[in-house]
């Protein structure tokens, strides 16, 4: 089942890198009690992702905040040493937190995934935003096709807020 409008996000270990290297952050932590913005991408480093996808967030960063979201997210199917790398080369520090899924639970929890296996990728999450208040999914904007990062930018989540 995939996870819609209204439902509450799963319970979920994500991964992300500290200076005193991997740490666990669940998403009780994360979400409860608060307004986040939730990015899913394929992958970090992928094209769509490093040059469409992740950019407005980082550009619109302020702006999404001024609006009450107390923390912009971006979660991808990749490991937490790669995550925190992405992170570092995209300027994203203090801006995004980036949430490692390694093993794909999360996505696989919300339905929110994709086989790539003929591209060599395995299971990914698909490309997504969404708005979460308090755990529960208020608004959520989905891509139909991986290489196309439109219903889920920065610009058309900004709209919602």
């Amino acid at each position: 089942m995939t996870i819609k409008v209204g439902d509450t996000l799963p319970e979920a270990t994500f991964f992300v890198m500290t200076e005193d290297g991997p740490a666990p952050r669940k998403s009780d932590a994360i979400f409860a009690n608060r307004k986040v913005v939730l990015v899913g991408v394929p992958g970090a480093f992928t094209p769509t992702c490093s040059m469409n996808h992740l950019p407005g967030f980082l550009d619109k960063e302020t702006e999404i905040k001024a609006k009450g979201v107390d923390e912009i997210l971006v979660t991808a199917v990749n490991d937490v040493f790669v995550m925190g790398a992405w992170d570092k080369s995209t300027g994203g520090q203090g801006k995004v937190t980036f949430l490692a899924d390694g093993s794909a639970k999360f996505a696989e929890a919300t339905g929110l995934t994709v086989d790539l296996g003929e591209r060599g990728l395995g299971t990914r999450s698909i490309r997504y935003s969404m708005i979460v208040d308090n755990g529960v999914v208020t608004t959520l904007n989905v891509d139909a096709n991986p290489g196309k990062a439109e219903a889920s930018s920065a610009e058309t989540l900004l709209t919602q807020l």
